[in-house]
């Protein structure tokens, strides 16, 4: 069996921007140029503290609050 050339299927990480749908932008390495999404760590509510007070509660505490149990 003929050995294969492992050099030929080698892809090349270069600079990257990533742009968010909010207009934030910042670079790291990639084997694409640019890369576009629609949320990031600048407007995401887990990583801005804005997230609603109804998502943070867990299922414990619906069950505690349907059934009249106290905390």
């Amino acid at each position: 069996m003929a050995k294969k050339e492992s050099n030929e299927k080698r892809v090349e990480y270069q600079d990257c921007v990533v742009t968010c749908a909010c207009g934030n932008t910042f670079n790291t390495k990639s084997v694409k140029k640019e890369i576009n999404v629609e949320v990031c760590s600048a407007c995401h509510p887990f990583y801005t503290g804005k997230q609603s007070r109804g998502s943070k509660t867990g299922r414990v505490d619906k069950f505690n609050k349907k059934y009249g149990f106290e905390n």
